[in-house]
């Protein structure tokens, strides 16, 4: 083990082995994160072993909190989160650190590191709206931007994404009713890929509908599809909050709810309780969540919080793709669902010229064999 300097981090000492406890005790946190950390006993950065989890789990849990604590003290004192040299740097070496499957369950943290947590994940969300901005500027200088989506560091993923929610929205949608004729995407952003990889390889009869609070997005989001013969015909933009949405999501066969709407539990159960009360009845509901260790870069989804919907699938990924995917099914009207005692946390105006046809401006603003079936999930109506 590599030597640390700096303050020693308290530990709860009841909870430790001597020998697990003399090696975390040699493990420090950056110096602005001590007094933050350095809490009573009760509520120290010790992690408590759920009686599932062995000793050697526990030490492994610590030094990855730990370490994701200082890239987070680092990433905090950034001037800006716009692309550059050190933002690439630190996210790249969070990413690293929380790709590697892990058992560390989040909700079992300490409320100091899940305060910590909270924060990061909202960092990881303005840096990666910066990142799509400044990608989606630099494809609109290109004729065709559809033609040179690669150049996003991350299209491979976001293909590989997309052709494992595709297949399972075939199995579980397509295989009843045919392919979907319209298709909403919540939270779409300046870089729409999920829409536009689907449109373009899976879905390529269905109109997308993107929705997105920011206009400034929307305009750059547009400007990506508007040369496009076909997309520009199959591809909305409302700039809308969703929450202000409703008769129209009765419209779409399936609604897909992008990672970073709804920030903390509270945000993203209020949200989908909006889209429960509109949408279609046995409508397609698609999540986006976070597992293990990955819990650290985005939202986690609990499916027993999706009140309202039938979970289908639960799919955790075990490769470069750091996105869990869920698929519920909104009850029929006729359903009633009652459920009890469930407390758990839960995986962007102005009119641009453009020559897409539905631009909606309002004023101001070999995947699944790599994937991890954890819970194939059926609640009996």
């Amino acid at each position: 083990m590599v030597k640390m300097k700096g303050p020693q981090v308290p530990i709860n000492r009841a909870h430790l082995p001597s020998t697990l406890l003399h090696k975390l005790t040699r493990l420090a946190l950056p110096s602005d994160l001590q007094n933050f950390l350095s809490l009573p006993s009760r509520e120290s950065f010790a992690l408590k072993a759920p009686h599932s989890v062995d000793m050697g789990s526990l030490q492994e849990h610590t030094i990855l909190v730990q370490k994701v604590c200082q890239i987070y003290d680092k990433i905090s004192k950034l001037e800006t989160l716009k692309p550059s040299k050190n933002v690439d740097t630190l996210f790249t070496q969070l990413v690293l650190t929380c790709i590697p499957p892990s058992s560390i369950i989040i909700s079992d943290l300490p409320n100091n590191i899940q305060e910590i947590r909270a924060k990061l994940v909202r960092l990881c969300g303005e840096a990666e709206g910066h990142l799509e901005a400044h990608f989606s500027t630099l494809l609109a200088t290109f004729p065709n931007p559809l033609d040179h989506l690669d150049v996003f560091p991350y299209y491979s993923n976001y293909l590989k994404l997309s052709h494992v929610e595709y297949d399972i929205l075939n199995e579980q949608y397509s295989a009843r009713t045919g392919p979907p004729k319209r298709v909403a995407f919540v939270g779409s952003g300046p870089l729409p890929l999920t829409s536009i990889v689907l449109a373009n390889y899976h879905l390529k009869e269905t109109t997308f509908h993107n929705y997105d609070i920011n206009p400034m997005a929307n305009d750059m989001a547009c400007r990506l599809v508007s040369t496009d013969p076909d997309l520009s015909q199959r591809m909305a933009f409302h700039t809308s909050d969703i929450l202000d949405v409703t008769d129209e999501l009765k419209e779409y066969d399936v609604v897909f709810m992008a990672a970073l709407v709804g920030m903390d539990v509270d945000e993203k159960v209020k949200v989908v309780q909006h889209l429960e009360k509109y949408m279609a009845p046995e409508s397609i509901l698609m999540l986006r969540s976070a597992h293990g260790a990955r819990a650290f870069l985005y939202p986690v989804v609990d499916p027993q919080d999706l009140q309202g919907f039938e979970v289908l699938s639960v799919f955790h990924p075990v490769d470069d793709v750091i996105n869990s995917v869920v698929i519920a099914r909104k009850y029929p009207i006729t359903a009633k669902i009652d459920h009890h005692d469930h407390h758990h946390e839960l995986e962007i105006g102005s009119v641009m010229p453009s020559s897409c046809k539905y631009c909606d401006f309002k004023m101001f603003n070999n995947p699944l064999n790599q994937m991890n079936m954890i819970e194939e999930l059926a609640i009996d109506e």
